[in-house]
Protein backbone atom coordinates (compact mmCIF):
# COMPACT_ATOMS: atom_id res chain seq x y z
CA UNK A 1 0.00 0.00 0.00
CA UNK A 2 1.65 3.32 -0.81
CA UNK A 3 2.55 5.46 2.23
CA UNK A 4 0.21 8.78 1.49
CA UNK A 5 -2.90 5.78 1.38
CA UNK A 6 -1.33 4.38 4.40
CA UNK A 7 -0.88 7.79 6.00
CA UNK A 8 -4.52 8.85 5.07
CA UNK A 9 -6.10 5.81 6.32
CA UNK A 10 -4.33 6.11 9.81
CA UNK A 11 -5.15 9.83 10.09
CA UNK A 12 -8.71 8.72 9.85
CA UNK A 13 -8.50 6.21 12.14
CA UNK A 14 -6.90 8.67 14.92
CA UNK A 15 -9.78 11.38 14.06
CA UNK A 16 -12.46 8.53 14.55
CA UNK A 17 -10.67 7.65 17.67
CA UNK A 18 -10.64 10.79 19.03
CA UNK A 19 -14.06 11.32 18.24
CA UNK A 20 -15.20 8.20 20.41
CA UNK A 21 -12.89 9.55 23.41
CA UNK A 22 -14.49 12.61 23.03
CA UNK A 23 -17.63 11.37 22.68
CA UNK A 24 -17.86 9.37 25.78
CA UNK A 25 -18.90 11.61 28.70
CA UNK A 26 -21.52 13.05 26.77
CA UNK A 27 -25.51 12.17 26.66
CA UNK A 28 -26.36 10.40 23.54
CA UNK A 29 -28.24 12.61 21.15
CA UNK A 30 -32.00 11.66 20.23
CA UNK A 31 -32.51 10.67 16.98
CA UNK A 32 -35.30 12.14 15.27
CA UNK A 33 -38.46 10.17 14.32
CA UNK A 34 -39.23 8.47 11.28
CA UNK A 35 -43.00 9.56 11.87
CA UNK A 36 -45.17 11.61 14.18
CA UNK A 37 -48.08 9.61 12.89
CA UNK A 38 -49.08 6.98 15.50
CA UNK A 39 -48.21 9.99 18.52
CA UNK A 40 -50.66 12.46 16.85
CA UNK A 41 -53.36 9.88 16.28
CA UNK A 42 -53.36 9.31 20.02
CA UNK A 43 -53.33 12.72 20.72
CA UNK A 44 -55.94 14.51 18.71
CA UNK A 45 -59.41 13.19 20.13
CA UNK A 46 -57.75 15.03 23.45
CA UNK A 47 -57.59 18.46 21.86
CA UNK A 48 -61.00 20.53 21.44
CA UNK A 49 -61.46 23.68 19.27
CA UNK A 50 -62.93 26.34 21.40
CA UNK A 51 -65.92 28.85 19.50
CA UNK A 52 -66.86 32.13 21.51
CA UNK A 53 -69.62 34.39 20.50
CA UNK A 54 -69.86 37.59 21.83
CA UNK A 55 -71.91 41.09 21.38
CA UNK A 56 -69.76 43.65 19.79
CA UNK A 57 -70.63 47.30 20.06
CA UNK A 58 -69.27 50.58 18.24
CA UNK A 59 -68.56 50.66 14.30
CA UNK A 60 -67.12 48.74 12.24
CA UNK A 61 -64.03 50.16 10.35
CA UNK A 62 -64.82 50.39 6.93
CA UNK A 63 -63.61 52.91 3.86
CA UNK A 64 -63.00 56.44 4.75
CA UNK A 65 -65.56 59.20 2.83
CA UNK A 66 -64.29 60.30 -0.58
CA UNK A 67 -63.02 64.32 -0.64
CA UNK A 68 -64.96 66.76 -3.42
CA UNK A 69 -64.21 69.88 -4.53
CA UNK A 70 -66.51 72.23 -2.56
CA UNK A 71 -69.52 72.64 -4.05
CA UNK A 72 -69.58 68.97 -5.51
CA UNK A 73 -73.19 67.28 -5.90
CA UNK A 74 -71.64 64.19 -5.26
CA UNK A 75 -70.36 65.83 -1.82
CA UNK A 76 -73.92 65.69 0.01
CA UNK A 77 -74.55 62.68 -1.58
CA UNK A 78 -71.93 60.80 -0.12
CA UNK A 79 -72.14 62.65 2.97
CA UNK A 80 -75.49 61.23 3.50
CA UNK A 81 -74.84 57.68 2.90
CA UNK A 82 -72.10 57.75 5.10
CA UNK A 83 -74.16 59.16 8.06
CA UNK A 84 -76.46 56.41 7.58
CA UNK A 85 -74.06 53.91 7.55
CA UNK A 86 -72.84 55.04 10.48
CA UNK A 87 -76.03 55.13 12.34
CA UNK A 88 -76.11 51.24 10.63
CA UNK A 89 -72.92 50.12 12.51
CA UNK A 90 -73.46 51.75 15.83
CA UNK A 91 -75.83 48.73 16.18
CA UNK A 92 -75.05 45.89 18.52
CA UNK A 93 -73.80 42.55 16.21
CA UNK A 94 -72.30 39.29 16.96
CA UNK A 95 -68.80 38.63 16.80
CA UNK A 96 -67.41 34.85 16.63
CA UNK A 97 -63.78 33.76 17.67
CA UNK A 98 -62.04 30.22 17.24
CA UNK A 99 -58.92 28.96 19.58
CA UNK A 100 -57.96 25.77 21.37
CA UNK A 101 -57.73 23.82 24.11
CA UNK A 102 -56.66 20.24 25.68
CA UNK A 103 -59.66 17.72 27.70
CA UNK A 104 -57.29 17.26 31.08
CA UNK A 105 -59.81 15.12 32.78
CA UNK A 106 -62.13 12.59 31.26
CA UNK A 107 -65.24 14.27 33.45
CA UNK A 108 -65.28 17.44 30.76
CA UNK A 109 -62.39 19.52 32.19
CA UNK A 110 -60.73 21.85 29.34
CA UNK A 111 -57.90 24.06 29.14
CA UNK A 112 -57.20 27.11 27.10
CA UNK A 113 -56.09 30.34 27.23
CA UNK A 114 -57.62 33.41 28.83
CA UNK A 115 -57.81 35.59 26.22
CA UNK A 116 -59.53 33.26 23.77
CA UNK A 117 -62.50 32.99 26.18
CA UNK A 118 -62.37 36.69 27.12
CA UNK A 119 -65.48 38.79 26.92
CA UNK A 120 -67.41 35.86 25.36
CA UNK A 121 -71.26 35.18 25.85
CA UNK A 122 -71.47 32.00 24.66
CA UNK A 123 -68.01 29.26 24.31
CA UNK A 124 -68.85 25.70 22.43
CA UNK A 125 -66.31 23.41 22.74
CA UNK A 126 -65.81 21.14 19.77
CA UNK A 127 -64.78 17.63 20.53
CA UNK A 128 -62.67 16.08 17.33
CA UNK A 129 -65.61 14.31 15.98
CA UNK A 130 -67.21 17.76 15.30
CA UNK A 131 -69.51 17.17 18.37
CA UNK A 132 -70.33 20.58 19.91
CA UNK A 133 -70.89 21.01 23.66
CA UNK A 134 -71.60 24.03 25.55
CA UNK A 135 -68.99 24.94 28.23
CA UNK A 136 -68.75 27.43 31.04
CA UNK A 137 -66.15 28.91 33.09
CA UNK A 138 -64.62 27.38 35.96
CA UNK A 139 -62.09 29.92 36.73
CA UNK A 140 -59.69 32.16 34.73
CA UNK A 141 -56.38 33.71 35.14
CA UNK A 142 -55.02 37.14 33.23
CA UNK A 143 -51.62 37.36 34.93
CA UNK A 144 -50.62 33.53 32.96
CA UNK A 145 -53.55 33.68 30.36
CA UNK A 146 -55.20 30.54 31.33
CA UNK A 147 -58.66 29.89 31.73
CA UNK A 148 -60.26 25.95 32.96
CA UNK A 149 -63.64 25.30 31.43
CA UNK A 150 -66.30 22.65 31.96
CA UNK A 151 -68.53 20.57 29.53
CA UNK A 152 -71.21 18.09 30.62
CA UNK A 153 -71.11 14.85 28.69
CA UNK A 154 -72.56 11.21 28.97
CA UNK A 155 -69.49 9.32 28.02
CA UNK A 156 -65.66 9.77 29.77
CA UNK A 157 -63.58 12.21 26.97
CA UNK A 158 -60.26 11.34 25.89
CA UNK A 159 -58.15 12.91 28.19
CA UNK A 160 -53.94 14.33 28.14
CA UNK A 161 -51.65 13.48 31.16
CA UNK A 162 -49.22 16.30 31.87
CA UNK A 163 -45.74 15.97 31.96
CA UNK A 164 -42.61 17.64 33.57
CA UNK A 165 -41.46 20.38 31.79
CA UNK A 166 -38.52 20.99 33.93
CA UNK A 167 -36.74 18.31 32.40
CA UNK A 168 -37.06 19.91 29.08
CA UNK A 169 -33.89 20.13 26.98
CA UNK A 170 -33.38 22.83 24.24
CA UNK A 171 -33.42 20.84 21.13
CA UNK A 172 -35.66 18.17 21.91
CA UNK A 173 -38.12 17.50 19.81
CA UNK A 174 -42.04 18.65 20.36
CA UNK A 175 -45.36 18.54 18.82
CA UNK A 176 -48.38 21.41 18.87
CA UNK A 177 -52.03 20.70 17.96
CA UNK A 178 -54.78 23.03 17.34
CA UNK A 179 -56.99 24.94 15.06
CA UNK A 180 -54.88 27.25 13.11
CA UNK A 181 -56.96 29.76 11.40
CA UNK A 182 -60.34 28.03 11.93
CA UNK A 183 -59.02 24.88 9.64
CA UNK A 184 -59.73 22.45 12.54
CA UNK A 185 -57.25 19.62 14.58
CA UNK A 186 -53.82 20.65 12.98
CA UNK A 187 -50.08 19.11 13.74
CA UNK A 188 -46.81 20.47 13.99
CA UNK A 189 -43.84 19.47 14.82
CA UNK A 190 -40.14 21.35 16.06
CA UNK A 191 -37.80 21.49 18.77
CA UNK A 192 -37.44 23.49 22.14
CA UNK A 193 -35.78 26.63 20.74
CA UNK A 194 -35.14 28.00 24.43
CA UNK A 195 -36.29 28.15 28.06
CA UNK A 196 -37.04 30.70 30.29
CA UNK A 197 -38.06 33.44 27.76
CA UNK A 198 -39.46 36.98 29.20
CA UNK A 199 -41.73 38.43 26.15
CA UNK A 200 -43.31 41.20 29.33
CA UNK A 201 -46.57 39.27 28.74
CA UNK A 202 -47.10 39.21 32.44
CA UNK A 203 -45.09 39.25 36.02
CA UNK A 204 -45.01 35.39 36.03
CA UNK A 205 -43.11 35.08 32.21
CA UNK A 206 -41.23 31.82 31.76
CA UNK A 207 -42.09 30.73 28.73
CA UNK A 208 -40.76 27.57 26.62
CA UNK A 209 -40.01 29.15 23.25
CA UNK A 210 -40.32 26.54 19.95
CA UNK A 211 -40.25 26.66 16.79
CA UNK A 212 -43.24 24.22 15.88
CA UNK A 213 -45.67 25.96 13.91
CA UNK A 214 -48.27 28.18 16.46
CA UNK A 215 -50.65 30.53 14.37
CA UNK A 216 -54.03 32.27 14.96
CA UNK A 217 -56.17 29.58 16.34
CA UNK A 218 -53.22 27.77 17.83
CA UNK A 219 -54.06 30.00 21.83
CA UNK A 220 -54.76 27.18 24.25
CA UNK A 221 -53.80 24.01 22.31
CA UNK A 222 -51.48 21.60 24.21
CA UNK A 223 -47.81 21.17 23.43
CA UNK A 224 -46.97 17.88 23.86
CA UNK A 225 -43.52 15.77 24.27
CA UNK A 226 -42.73 12.68 22.41
CA UNK A 227 -44.20 10.60 25.18
CA UNK A 228 -47.36 12.78 24.55
CA UNK A 229 -47.18 14.21 27.79
CA UNK A 230 -48.57 18.15 27.68
CA UNK A 231 -45.45 19.99 28.78
CA UNK A 232 -46.72 23.47 27.70
CA UNK A 233 -50.10 25.55 26.86
CA UNK A 234 -49.53 27.04 23.80
CA UNK A 235 -50.04 31.31 23.97
CA UNK A 236 -47.95 33.53 21.62
CA UNK A 237 -46.52 33.70 18.65
CA UNK A 238 -43.75 36.60 17.56
CA UNK A 239 -44.10 37.69 13.88
CA UNK A 240 -44.63 41.14 12.30
CA UNK A 241 -47.30 39.48 9.54
CA UNK A 242 -49.28 37.32 12.11
CA UNK A 243 -48.12 34.30 10.83
CA UNK A 244 -45.35 31.58 11.82
CA UNK A 245 -42.46 32.42 11.57
CA UNK A 246 -40.32 29.84 13.59
CA UNK A 247 -40.79 31.53 17.04
CA UNK A 248 -43.69 30.31 19.37
CA UNK A 249 -43.97 30.60 22.92
CA UNK A 250 -46.22 28.23 25.39
CA UNK A 251 -46.39 28.37 29.03
CA UNK A 252 -44.64 25.49 30.88
CA UNK A 253 -46.77 22.72 32.56
CA UNK A 254 -45.17 23.19 35.52
CA UNK A 255 -46.74 26.12 36.06
CA UNK A 256 -49.97 26.05 33.60
CA UNK A 257 -50.80 22.46 35.85
CA UNK A 258 -50.29 24.72 39.72
CA UNK A 259 -52.52 27.28 38.54
CA UNK A 260 -55.52 24.79 36.61
CA UNK A 261 -55.24 23.03 39.61
CA UNK A 262 -56.28 26.23 41.70
CA UNK A 263 -59.10 27.47 39.30
CA UNK A 264 -60.75 23.78 39.92
CA UNK A 265 -60.32 23.85 43.55
CA UNK A 266 -61.28 27.32 44.28
CA UNK A 267 -62.26 29.12 41.34
CA UNK A 268 -59.65 31.47 41.52
CA UNK A 269 -55.76 31.45 41.64
CA UNK A 270 -54.44 31.87 45.70
CA UNK A 271 -51.04 33.00 45.76
CA UNK A 272 -48.37 33.90 47.62
CA UNK A 273 -47.58 37.76 48.93
CA UNK A 274 -44.41 39.16 49.96
CA UNK A 275 -45.35 43.13 49.59
CA UNK A 276 -42.14 44.65 47.51
CA UNK A 277 -41.52 46.59 44.60
CA UNK A 278 -38.38 45.18 42.81
CA UNK A 279 -35.70 46.20 40.07
CA UNK A 280 -33.23 44.12 38.41
CA UNK A 281 -29.54 44.89 40.44
CA UNK A 282 -27.80 45.95 36.58
CA UNK A 283 -23.93 46.26 36.82
CA UNK A 284 -23.85 49.67 37.73
CA UNK A 285 -25.58 48.82 41.11
CA UNK A 286 -24.12 45.91 41.63
CA UNK A 287 -20.65 47.44 41.54
CA UNK A 288 -22.37 50.51 44.04
CA UNK A 289 -23.72 47.91 45.78
CA UNK A 290 -20.44 45.75 46.44
CA UNK A 291 -22.96 42.74 45.46
CA UNK A 292 -20.66 40.53 43.51
CA UNK A 293 -22.02 40.35 40.50
CA UNK A 294 -25.92 41.16 38.87
CA UNK A 295 -27.61 38.65 41.20
CA UNK A 296 -30.63 39.19 42.93
CA UNK A 297 -33.82 41.14 43.53
CA UNK A 298 -33.26 44.97 44.56
CA UNK A 299 -36.32 46.05 46.91
CA UNK A 300 -36.99 49.87 45.39
CA UNK A 301 -39.94 49.95 47.99
CA UNK A 302 -41.83 48.02 50.83
CA UNK A 303 -45.67 47.95 51.12
CA UNK A 304 -47.18 49.19 54.11
CA UNK A 305 -48.76 45.90 56.74
CA UNK A 306 -47.42 43.69 54.40
CA UNK A 307 -44.95 40.29 55.36
CA UNK A 308 -42.26 42.36 53.87
CA UNK A 309 -42.29 45.14 56.08
CA UNK A 310 -43.15 42.80 59.36
CA UNK A 311 -40.11 41.37 58.77
CA UNK A 312 -37.79 44.66 58.77
CA UNK A 313 -37.44 44.12 54.80
CA UNK A 314 -36.29 47.70 53.67
CA UNK A 315 -36.06 49.37 50.61
CA UNK A 316 -32.62 49.09 49.54
CA UNK A 317 -32.24 45.48 50.46
CA UNK A 318 -31.18 42.68 47.74
CA UNK A 319 -33.18 39.24 48.00
CA UNK A 320 -30.75 36.70 47.22
CA UNK A 321 -32.54 34.25 48.48
CA UNK A 322 -36.04 32.85 49.02
CA UNK A 323 -36.98 29.64 51.17
CA UNK A 324 -33.70 28.61 49.86
CA UNK A 325 -33.72 28.82 46.43
CA UNK A 326 -30.97 31.46 44.82
CA UNK A 327 -32.35 34.09 43.42
CA UNK A 328 -30.13 35.16 39.84
CA UNK A 329 -32.33 37.01 38.17
CA UNK A 330 -35.24 39.71 39.46
CA UNK A 331 -37.84 38.27 37.02
CA UNK A 332 -37.43 34.70 39.27
CA UNK A 333 -38.84 36.08 42.48
CA UNK A 334 -41.99 36.87 41.81
CA UNK A 335 -42.25 32.79 40.74
CA UNK A 336 -41.06 31.89 43.81
CA UNK A 337 -43.27 33.52 46.15
CA UNK A 338 -46.09 32.87 43.92
CA UNK A 339 -45.98 29.20 44.07
CA UNK A 340 -44.89 29.08 47.73
CA UNK A 341 -47.77 28.22 50.41
CA UNK A 342 -49.71 30.99 51.71
CA UNK A 343 -49.13 31.11 55.33
CA UNK A 344 -45.69 29.25 55.34
CA UNK A 345 -42.56 30.91 57.35
CA UNK A 346 -39.75 31.26 55.21
CA UNK A 347 -36.32 32.24 55.42
CA UNK A 348 -35.11 35.18 52.73
CA UNK A 349 -31.66 36.22 52.83
CA UNK A 350 -30.49 39.56 51.78
CA UNK A 351 -27.55 41.53 50.94
CA UNK A 352 -27.65 45.11 53.13
CA UNK A 353 -24.96 47.67 53.31
CA UNK A 354 -22.25 45.04 52.33
CA UNK A 355 -23.39 42.17 54.47
CA UNK A 356 -25.97 38.92 54.29
CA UNK A 357 -28.22 38.29 56.60
CA UNK A 358 -31.41 36.04 57.05
CA UNK A 359 -35.19 37.36 58.46
CA UNK A 360 -38.09 34.96 58.57
CA UNK A 361 -41.24 35.95 56.46
CA UNK A 362 -44.64 34.34 56.86
CA UNK A 363 -46.37 34.71 53.80
CA UNK A 364 -49.34 36.53 52.77
CA UNK A 365 -52.19 36.13 50.22
CA UNK A 366 -51.92 38.15 47.18
CA UNK A 367 -55.13 39.97 46.45
CA UNK A 368 -56.22 41.02 43.06
CA UNK A 369 -57.53 44.37 42.38
CA UNK A 370 -58.68 45.84 39.12
CA UNK A 371 -57.08 49.32 38.12
CA UNK A 372 -60.17 51.81 38.41
CA UNK A 373 -58.36 54.31 36.25
CA UNK A 374 -55.34 55.29 34.99
CA UNK A 375 -53.54 58.20 36.60
CA UNK A 376 -53.82 61.45 34.06
CA UNK A 377 -50.59 62.71 32.95
CA UNK A 378 -48.96 65.65 33.86
CA UNK A 379 -47.26 68.48 32.80
CA UNK A 380 -43.99 69.03 34.27
CA UNK A 381 -43.32 71.47 36.36
CA UNK A 382 -41.09 74.81 35.03
CA UNK A 383 -37.49 75.05 36.17
CA UNK A 384 -37.57 77.08 39.98
CA UNK A 385 -34.49 79.43 40.93
CA UNK A 386 -33.19 79.45 44.40
CA UNK A 387 -32.43 75.35 44.60
CA UNK A 388 -29.31 73.54 45.24
CA UNK A 389 -27.64 72.22 42.00
CA UNK A 390 -26.10 68.72 42.36
CA UNK A 391 -25.50 66.14 39.35
CA UNK A 392 -27.71 68.12 37.03
CA UNK A 393 -30.50 68.04 39.64
CA UNK A 394 -31.95 71.41 40.79
CA UNK A 395 -33.47 70.32 44.78
CA UNK A 396 -35.49 71.57 47.13
CA UNK A 397 -37.02 70.32 50.44
CA UNK A 398 -40.41 69.69 50.94
CA UNK A 399 -43.18 71.96 52.12
CA UNK A 400 -46.45 72.16 52.90
CA UNK A 401 -46.79 74.71 49.48
CA UNK A 402 -44.48 72.50 47.19
CA UNK A 403 -46.60 69.66 48.08
CA UNK A 404 -49.53 70.89 47.07
CA UNK A 405 -47.94 72.47 43.90
CA UNK A 406 -46.22 68.78 42.94
CA UNK A 407 -49.28 66.66 44.14
CA UNK A 408 -47.13 64.36 46.91
CA UNK A 409 -48.40 62.90 49.56
CA UNK A 410 -48.07 63.63 52.76
CA UNK A 411 -46.21 60.09 53.40
CA UNK A 412 -43.37 60.68 50.92
CA UNK A 413 -40.68 62.20 52.94
CA UNK A 414 -37.30 63.57 50.71
CA UNK A 415 -35.72 66.19 48.97
CA UNK A 416 -37.67 67.13 45.46
CA UNK A 417 -36.63 67.57 42.20
CA UNK A 418 -37.42 70.94 40.38
CA UNK A 419 -35.21 70.60 37.29
CA UNK A 420 -33.55 68.31 35.72
CA UNK A 421 -30.58 69.90 33.50
CA UNK A 422 -30.94 68.43 29.62
CA UNK A 423 -28.35 65.97 28.54
CA UNK A 424 -27.35 65.17 32.03
CA UNK A 425 -27.09 61.89 33.52
CA UNK A 426 -30.04 61.95 35.70
CA UNK A 427 -32.16 63.02 32.64
CA UNK A 428 -30.23 60.22 30.98
CA UNK A 429 -31.66 57.49 33.85
CA UNK A 430 -35.14 58.95 33.33
CA UNK A 431 -34.73 61.35 36.38
CA UNK A 432 -37.72 64.61 35.98
CA UNK A 433 -39.00 67.47 37.53
CA UNK A 434 -41.63 66.65 40.48
CA UNK A 435 -39.20 63.35 41.41
CA UNK A 436 -38.49 63.00 45.07
CA UNK A 437 -35.04 61.66 46.42
CA UNK A 438 -35.59 59.63 49.07
CA UNK A 439 -32.19 57.76 50.00
CA UNK A 440 -28.56 58.60 49.13
CA UNK A 441 -26.22 55.86 49.37
CA UNK A 442 -29.18 53.69 51.21
CA UNK A 443 -29.57 56.79 53.83
CA UNK A 444 -32.67 58.47 54.16
CA UNK A 445 -32.63 62.20 52.97
CA UNK A 446 -35.02 65.40 53.93
CA UNK A 447 -32.93 68.30 52.90
CA UNK A 448 -30.68 69.43 50.11
CA UNK A 449 -27.65 69.53 52.10
CA UNK A 450 -28.22 65.74 53.58
CA UNK A 451 -27.84 65.14 49.77
CA UNK A 452 -24.52 67.32 49.65
CA UNK A 453 -23.34 65.97 52.49
CA UNK A 454 -23.66 62.23 50.99
CA UNK A 455 -22.22 63.14 47.35
CA UNK A 456 -19.33 65.06 49.29
CA UNK A 457 -18.69 61.60 51.30
CA UNK A 458 -19.07 59.61 47.86
CA UNK A 459 -16.09 61.85 46.66
CA UNK A 460 -13.78 61.73 49.05
CA UNK A 461 -13.99 57.94 49.05
CA UNK A 462 -13.10 58.08 45.38
CA UNK A 463 -16.15 56.83 44.12
CA UNK A 464 -17.47 57.18 40.45
CA UNK A 465 -21.33 56.53 40.86
CA UNK A 466 -23.89 57.43 43.88
CA UNK A 467 -26.94 55.05 44.16
CA UNK A 468 -30.04 57.27 44.96
CA UNK A 469 -33.81 56.38 45.67
CA UNK A 470 -36.42 57.90 43.91
CA UNK A 471 -40.25 58.54 44.47
CA UNK A 472 -42.21 58.84 41.04
CA UNK A 473 -45.48 58.61 42.62
CA UNK A 474 -46.58 62.39 41.53
CA UNK A 475 -46.74 61.18 37.90
CA UNK A 476 -47.78 58.08 38.42
CA UNK A 477 -44.66 56.12 39.01
CA UNK A 478 -42.85 53.92 41.45
CA UNK A 479 -40.16 54.25 43.65
CA UNK A 480 -36.87 52.78 41.86
CA UNK A 481 -33.38 53.54 42.46
CA UNK A 482 -30.96 54.87 39.95
CA UNK A 483 -27.17 55.03 39.74
CA UNK A 484 -25.96 58.36 39.13
CA UNK A 485 -22.12 59.56 37.82
CA UNK A 486 -20.47 61.88 40.12
CA UNK A 487 -18.59 64.74 38.94
CA UNK A 488 -15.58 65.43 40.97
CA UNK A 489 -15.32 69.00 39.67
Amino acid sequence: MPLARRRSIWLAMIGGLAASVLLAGTAPARTAPESFADLAEKLLPSVVNISTTQTVRGPQRGPDMPQFPPGSPFEEFFKDFFERRGQQDSQPRRATSLGSGFIVDSSGFVVTNNHVIEGADEINVILNDDKSLPAKVIGRDSKTDLALLKVETTKPLPATRWGDSGVLRVGDWVIAIGNPFGLGGSVTAGIVSARGRDIHAGPYDDFIQTDASINKGNSGGPMFNMKGEVIGVNTAIYSPSGGSIGIGFASPSAQARAVIQQLREFGRTRRGWLGVHIQTVNDEIAENLGIGGTRGALVASVSDGSPAKKSGIQAGDVIISFDGKEIKRMRQLPQVVAETPIGKKVPVTIWRKGKESTVSVELGELTETEQIASAPTKKEPAEERGGVLELGMTMQSLTAEIRERYEIAKEVNGVLITAVAAGSNAAEKGVNPGDVILQVEQDKVTAPSQVQAKLAEVRREGRKNVLILVDRSGRGGQQAFIVLRVDKS
